[in-house]
């Protein structure tokens, strides 16, 4: 179905892609895989003719789709062969209802008197069946809500479920022979995930071609009949599902031997019995997300961890006490009182937020790399200022020995510290923002969904990092996660969130039959 030969890409000379080639059959999943920077968005946005290739200077080699050769100039030229895509940043518009974004370009319409008579571009939308075919495919991946809601606002989690829903539609009712999914679990729990492999696989079933990339390497290798790991623009290797395994498929990713991250929590905490935040009845308005009733202490010195299924209610907790999101309730940190719907007074008591959403929340994309880590700790602690006739005023010399340092501790791959963060990969746009928290230096940080789009050897040293911060220097950590196994290799107690509300608290290492009762919703004894 898919035949890629040869291809090569530079970016204003340095080299993305070093002569890729593979394969792809009717009705395969082939599984892509490698770190951040490894090339393989470069090479789906070759397949799907996004702008961004032709822009800068097009590409080397040869595509053949159908046993016919093709050069893919815009993705509608895609689209129109039978390529869909889920990219790794959302292509949803935010205005839209979450049906017209499902249906966008192939909304069904209706006659009426004006087009029969006139034009038929006259027809007008055929809103019931947008919303009957939108209701359907939701509710086929699980997704249930209310088709009608405008995407802006909606949780991360629910975005992607929306992507998915789209190219699902698609493969209904579009002549589709090829899907690309970049990362579509990175912000999915393991229940949902498996959800989404299943439908993969019915889709393989009808004959789809499949190319599923993600760092989630058990998934990787339930799900795909091959593996093709990349790594620095290059094709290192290519397995056949039955014949390799997770640790191998790391060491090949990253290019040295693998330590499981589980093991990096080996410093004991020093946990105080001291109440550093105190939540009380916290209810949040935030869309897709159930906050109400959440009743919570958090030591001083802990890593709590936060889980449970999407749409209950555990990424909008700090997104509340943030103030991103109406909010109500009481909070105290460290015993004074935390006005709440105020993101000043959040900044200003000593506590950082790392958003879910990057891009949306946490970065100033046309903006480097060295102006997004100062941004927030300029204006609220007046960091890397100098006195000019009386003027505060950036101290960039300051800034830019500080920024050298954080990028070498983050390992943020980039040309240097005034590189537009919009030019970094997923994964390094998300060590920035762990750059831009740690600048603020907190003693509380809440941290949501870290290393979602993250590969492997990235997201083992985001949570050493973590880690770090916590065993070493004493802060406290808040630590959102849809991935249960990272609640459990860092978090020295972890909550699962039922339907707006603390279900239990439990362990790391409780059974995990506690865990997926507590995540159903029923109660235990919170401890």
């Amino acid at each position: 179905m898919l035949e890629i030969k040869n291809i090569s890409k530079d970016f204003f000379g340095i080299q993305a892609l070093k002569n890729i080639s593979l394969t792809l059959q009717e009705g395969e999943i082939l599984g892509l895989v490698g770190e951040n920077g490894a090339g393989k968005s470069t090479l789906m946005n070759i397949l799907f003719g996004m702008p961004v290739i032709h822009e800068t200077g097009g590409y080397q080699g040869e595509i053949l789709f159908d046993g016919k050769p093709v050069i893919i100039k815009s993705a509608k030229e895609a689209m129109d062969l039978g390529i869909g895509m889920i990219h790794q940043e959302f292509m949803l518009i935010p205005g839209f209802s979450i049906a017209e974004n499902i249906k966008l370009n192939r909304e069904p319409t209706k006659s009426n008197i004006f087009s029969r008579l006139i034009n038929k571009k006259l027809e007008t939308l055929d809103m019931v069946t947008i919303r009957e075919h939108s209701k359907t495919v939701l509710q086929e991946i699980g997704l249930g809500i209310d088709e009608l809601l405008p995407v802006i606002g909606l949780p991360v989690g629910h975005k992607q479920f929306v992507e998915i829903a789209r190219e699902v539609d698609k493969s209904k009712f579009s002549k589709v022979k090829v899907l690309v999914f970049d990362e579509p679990t990175a912000v999915l729990t393991e229940s949902e995930a498996e959800n989404l492999l299943q439908i993969l696989k019915q889709l393989a079933h009808k004959g789809i071609s499949i190319l599923f990339i993600s760092h989630r390497l058990d998934e990787v290798l339930q799900v795909s009949d091959r593996v093709v790991v990349l790594r620095d623009g290059e094709k290192i290797a290519e397995k056949n599902q039955s014949e390799t395994n997770i640790i191998e498929i790391a060491e090949l990713m990253v290019g040295r031997k693998f330590k499981r991250f589980e093991a990096i929590a080996e410093l004991k905490p020093q946990i105080e019995d001291i109440t550093i935040l105190k939540i009380n009845n916290l209810k949040v308005s935030m869309p897709g997300e159930y906050v109400n009733g959440i009743n919570l202490e958090i030591k001083k010195g802990e890593i709590f961890g936060l889980g449970g299924l999407a749409g209950h209610g555990k990424v909008g907790i700090a997104n509340g006490i943030a103030g991103l999101y109406p909010a109500s309730g009481e909070i105290q940190f460290q015993g004074k009182p935390l006005k709440l719907n105020d993101p000043n007074a959040f900044l200003n008591s000593s506590l950082a937020f790392l958003s879910e959403d990057r891009r949306g929340v946490g970065l100033l994309l046309n903006e480097p790399i060295d102006f997004n880590i100062c941004l927030t700790s300029f204006y609220i602690k007046g960091r890397f200022t100098k006195n000019l006739l009386g003027m505060k005023i950036l101290n960039q010399s300051e800034l830019d020995e500080y920024s050298k340092k954080i990028i070498s501790d983050l390992d943020i791959r980039c040309l240097g510290p005034h590189q537009f963060v919009r030019a970094l990969s997923g994964g390094n746009q998300q060590k920035v923002c762990i750059a831009r928290a740690l600048t603020m230096e907190p003693q509380l940080l809440f941290v949501s969904e870290p290393t979602r789009g993250v590969d492997v050897g990235a997201k083992q040293k985001i949570l050493e990092i973590l880690v770090n911060l916590n065993r070493r220097l004493g802060m406290t950590i808040v630590f959102t996660s849809s991935e249960l196994l990272e609640l459990r290799s860092i978090s020295d107690r972890i909550g699962i969130v039922h339907h707006g509300q603390i279900t239990d608290i439990l362990p790391p290492d409780a059974p995990d039959v506690k865990f997926g009762l507590a995540m159903s919703g029923i109660k235990g004894v919170v401890q």
